[in-house]
């Protein structure tokens, strides 16, 4: 074969080779196009086609007393579509464009006109439709910027031309009071994972509303714009959250607990306010110092920090002593000299008593404990389950099931539990050897106060839509009857008896009747156990006694200031009950029917004074008056004990009185009117006088008065 034949056999071969490489792929392409078109073109379009998911505005929560604590505010990103006017129309564009730069350098302040104007123009140049103007820009701002030359719609020469402007909606969580009860309220959490936090987090189901659905298409540059303008599924807003928080009670609950913990100088604490009909939360506060020596809001100790409560779980002890009928309040207990030796333990009364028998009520207002160990080793020794077994059927074991999550579990022991031991049964009596919450302790005293009605705390009593109900809460019923009715009358009247008689009696007010338990433990620290000598302090109690209206725990923790809870967490108590009591008008019954912590049937001290002043306020507080001098004289037959003497003062020009047992204000009205200048010193009542009484001097004349 010669050479040229055999290349054209080569070429052809080649040819043929090409020819037959195209047809596959023309082939292939009509089987893209006709066959898997569909397919291909539904990729394609989803790679340039995306749902935006468009967030549905959060519900409110509103307080009690119908204040917002927390609601959604709506931010914008606002971007400027350069080609909304076509691009042939140059001109209508031009002439309004130097007018937008210099009203949005104006509104926001952040360029100046001339690069406003710079990037307007280069976004038109480069037919950019989603240029970025500005960021979390508010519905008030967004609703100005509307009335923007471009950012709003037009017509000129009978034509219409649409607005450059888009607002891209995100929604931004508020709360108007900030920190007031921020870890209550929570928030919602936006990291993906299951953490719920206050009601934010318990009911995010009705909060958050549905949410809507925009078709985004992506451009050169890999920019994402709405394929319209409007949404094709709009969002639905959520739910509103009634709560029974009351903002009033809660600004005052976390001003009185952040005071008392800086001049405690405590680690954190908490106080909760409850209505003890409802189970209603009124108030709850928790404070923890951070590390640059300030109290915030960290954690909820209230409902999630179980520990020993200490002598304030007296109260179920006696209770169920009591319920059983093995002691009475007049039962005599012997406590010795405040010790009281167990099983390698010696239990102590952290001051020496003042006689060595006394009744269970005059143990329990002193907060003996030996003496309700005594008692309760006395009646249960042999058969601990029978006491355990009662606490149990309260539900004191079981967590309160409340609105919102993070409750500490309760943990009650019994004499099958593997940590039992010959101490446990002494050690619960006085509140150790067995955790509860601040809040599952006082659902127990708010038992007490309810005649033995046991309620679940309320955080939540209503949501509601668009104004409609669609969920109402009602108290829930623990326990309808926890003691007897009699065990309950004889326990709240020992607790007005530590309020009257024991170590409450500091705390009790003149205007209104309170009952209450104080309570001081030591906590554990870790493997050191309870060497270091570090204290929980907790008050807890009800007011007005005769009719409870409110109920409240006061827990202070690692107080360095004292740590006794009469002394350091019952000031809060005190404080935040008149406060309360000073706002709710409910509470200031008749001056006839009042009751209010007195000891016994004395009536108060009144300073010498007026007469005739004195005479028309016992009158007007429907007090018996007498005069002192016929007491002493045995002239009327009056007691002091249900009859309030007083002496009358008396004065002459140029005569010095006597003002001595005289408060500040009379004493210098008496001093004043003889014609005496007066010197004041001290405060009280006054106690000396530097002129004697009788003397009649010059006018004008100059006279110590002494306070004391």
């Amino acid at each position: 074969m010669n050479i040229r034949k055999s290349i054209l056999i080569r070429v052809y071969l080649a040819f043929g080779l090409m020819v037959f490489g195209a047809l596959l792929v023309f082939g292939k392409l009509l089987h893209l196009q006709y066959v898997d078109g569909d397919r291909w073109r539904a990729i394609a379009d989803s790679l340039t086609i995306r749902e935006r998911v468009v967030e549905a505005a959060r519900g409110n929560i509103y307080s009690n007393d119908g204040s917002l604590l927390a609601t959604s505010v709506p931010e914008y990103d606002i971007r400027f579509d350069a080609m909304a006017i076509p691009a042939e129309e140059n001109d209508v564009f031009n002439a309004r464009v130097d007018s937008l730069a210099i009203q949005l350098a104006k509104f926001f302040g952040d360029k100046s006109s001339r690069q406003y104007l710079g990037q307007l123009k280069e976004a038109r140049a480069k037919k950019q439709r989603y240029m970025l103007i500005k960021r979390a820009v508010s519905h008030q701002q967004l609703k100005a910027l509307k009335q923007f030359p471009l950012l709003k719609g037009f017509k000129e020469n009978k034509k219409r031309y649409s607005s450059s402007l888009i607002a891209v909606r995100e929604n931004k969580r508020i709360l108007p009071f900030t920190n007031l009860a921020a870890r209550t309220i929570g928030y919602k959490n936006t990291k993906g994972d299951t953490v719920r936090v206050g009601l934010e987090g318990a009911f995010g189901d009705y909060i958050e509303g549905r949410s809507g659905v925009q078709l985004m298409q992506r451009i050169a540059g890999g920019v994402w714009i709405p394929v319209n303008r409007e949404m094709e599924v709009a969002p639905t807003d959520g739910s509103d959250i009634i709560a029974t928080i009351d903002v009033n009670m809660q600004d005052m609950a976390q001003r009185a607990l952040e005071k008392q913990l800086i001049q405690s100088n405590a680690d954190n604490g908490c106080v909760i306010l409850m209505e003890v009909n409802t189970g209603e939360v009124r108030a709850i506060a928790n404070f923890t110092r951070d590390t640059e020596g300030v109290y915030r809001e960290k954690f909820n100790y209230a409902i999630a920090q179980g520990a020993d409560p200490g002598s304030t779980f007296k109260i179920a002890s006696y209770l169920v002593a009591l319920d059983d009928g093995v002691i009475d309040t007049n039962t005599i207990v012997d406590i010795g000299n405040g010790t009281y030796k167990v099983p390698s333990h010696t239990i102590r009364d952290s001051h020496p008593p003042k006689k060595s028998r006394v009744t269970a009520k005059e143990a329990f207002e002193e907060s003996s404990n030996v003496g309700v160990a005594k008692l309760i080793n006395q009646h249960y020794g042999s058969n601990p389950a029978k006491y355990t077994g009662k606490l149990h059927k309260w539900g004191l074991n079981d967590p309160l099931g409340l609105q919102i999550p993070g409750e500490g579990k309760p943990w009650v022991k019994m004499p099958d539990s593997r940590s039992w031991s010959k101490l446990s049964l002494v050690q619960m009596a006085y509140g150790y050897e067995l955790k509860l919450t601040p809040l599952q302790t006082l659902t127990l005293v708010n038992g007490v106060a309810n005649n033995g009605r046991l309620l679940a705390p309320l955080f939540v009593k209503e949501i509601q839509h668009l104004g409609n109900t669609v969920r109402k809460f009602d108290a829930r019923v623990i326990n309808k009857q926890m003691a007897s009715e009699d065990a309950i009358r004889k326990m709240q009247k020992m607790m007005e008896g530590v309020m009257t008689e024991g170590t409450g009696k500091r705390l009790r007010s003149p205007l209104y009747s309170s009952a209450g338990k104080t309570g001081t433990a030591q906590m554990a620290d870790g493997s050191r156990g309870y060497g270091a000598r570090r204290y929980q302090s907790s008050f807890v109690g009800y007011f007005p006694a005769e009719n409870p209206k409110y109920s409240m725990i006061v827990v202070i923790r690692n107080p360095r200031n004292g740590y006794y809870g009469g002394s350091v967490a019952g000031p809060v108590f005190r404080e935040l009950a008149d406060m309360v009591y000073a706002n709710d008008l409910s509470l200031h019954s008749t001056l006839d029917k009042r009751q209010v912590n007195f000891k016994g049937t004395k009536v108060p001290y009144t300073l010498k004074g007026s007469k005739d002043a004195t005479a028309k306020v016992y009158q007007l507080l429907g007090i018996q008056s007498v005069n002192w001098n016929a007491i002493v004289q045995s002239d009327s037959g009056a007691n002091s004990t249900n009859a309030l003497p007083f002496t009358s003062a008396e004065f002459k020009e140029g005569v010095v009185p006597d003002v001595k047992g005289m408060g500040l204000v009379d004493a210098i009205f008496a001093m004043e009117n003889a014609g005496f200048k007066t010197t004041v010193r001290g405060k009280g009542k006054v106690f000396n006088q530097s002129l004697a009484a009788g003397q009649r001097l010059k006018s004008g004349t100059n006279v110590l008065i002494e306070l004391h």
